[in-house]
């Protein structure tokens, strides 16, 4: 029976693609050239369905807003006005709150998307634009629980939220604007500038420190790793605790030799205005724990670990 119903949901769906045409692209331009928000209406499982609708729409770029079709006959017509566009669903397209409200909105001058599985329907008929979301069969056994015709309309109001997406030229930044508080806005909204340690917290040893000063400086500055400078101050190389071990393979004891001769040349850095999820990419891709910050002019701005990362949740 799960099997079944799969199948059902599934036929009804790829049957919408073949029945996209003109009327679909009317009701993109439509919403396009709409002034005012996008309303969504519905009652009952479409109700639930429109719901869903403009929470796709609202977070794709496109400003909507879900109005429960009787509370609408109750007061809430006042927040549909002129400039707006209402979606109203409806299978049967015969719901009683939906036809009350619908000359109301259209006598201010609103236009309206009618989504319905009866092309013949009142609803279809005082449409600007009529989809139709007709299916063969409920994918319930008795034919009557809304399944199908459900699942239907949902999938063509996430067709209509994505074509009008790809229209506004909507990117991956722009829907992390609309989820800040998401894992998606953490990795496309945190640039490595806030999540690094400034310099003045990176430790910091010369070139010629002996390793017991450079290891006691990485203690403290908890990074597994200490920056060597030069004589003028300036970034020379960086000393990790992997280069300590495989130091420690070639030459023995280390205790007389400078850092300097056993830091790693050249280190990887990244600017502090690339994403933070960037610093990931890299430190992954080289398989590395530690990655340097620097400026367009090779000048060090901080450092960040992998622990800095997980702490941001950029990871």
């Amino acid at each position: 029976m799960a099997r079944r119903v799969l199948r059902i949901e599934a036929d009804a769906v790829v049957a919408l693609a073949d029945r996209l045409g003109a009327e679909f692209d009317r009701a993109v331009h439509l919403i396009l050239a709409c002034r005012g928000r996008v309303i969504v209406s519905g009652i009952g499982k479409s109700g639930h369905i429109a719901r869903k609708i403009a929470a796709t729409m609202a977070s794709t770029g496109t400003p909507a807003y879900f109005v429960h079709a009787a509370e609408a006959v109750h007061g809430d017509l006042g927040m549909i006005t002129r400039d707006d566009v209402l979606i109203a669903l409806s299978n049967s397209g015969e719901n009683d709150e939906l036809l009350t409200i619908v000359p109301l909105v259209k006598r201010q001058g609103g236009k309206l998307i009618a989504v319905t599985g009866n092309v013949a329907s009142s609803l279809a008929r005082e449409a600007d634009v009529h989809l139709d979301a007709h299916v063969d069969e409920e994918a319930c056994p008795l034919n009557l629980a809304p399944t199908a015709s459900t699942t239907a309309a949902l999938a063509l109001g996430d067709a209509l939220a994505v074509a009008l997406l790809d229209a506004r030229g909507f990117d991956a930044e722009d829907f992390a604007r609309s989820h800040p508080g998401g894992a998606l806005g953490r990795r496309l909204l945190t640039h490595v500038r806030d999540v690094m340690r400034p310099v003045a917290d990176v430790p910091k040893v010369s070139h010629g420190a002996s390793l017991p000063e450079a290891l006691l400086a990485m203690t403290r500055g908890g990074m597994g790793m200490v920056v060597v400078l030069d004589e003028a101050q300036r970034l020379l190389g960086i000393f990790t605790d992997g280069d300590l071990r495989r130091a420690m393979e070639k030459l023995g004891d280390l205790r007389t030799t400078p850092v300097g001769g056993l830091a790693t040349r050249n280190p990887r850095g990244i600017n502090p205005d690339r994403l933070a999820v960037e610093a990931v990419e890299m430190m992954e891709r080289h398989k590395i724990n530690q990655l340097l910050v620097m400026d367009d002019a090779g000048n060090l701005c901080g450092a960040l670990d992998m622990h800095d990362l997980f702490r941001a949740k950029v990871v």
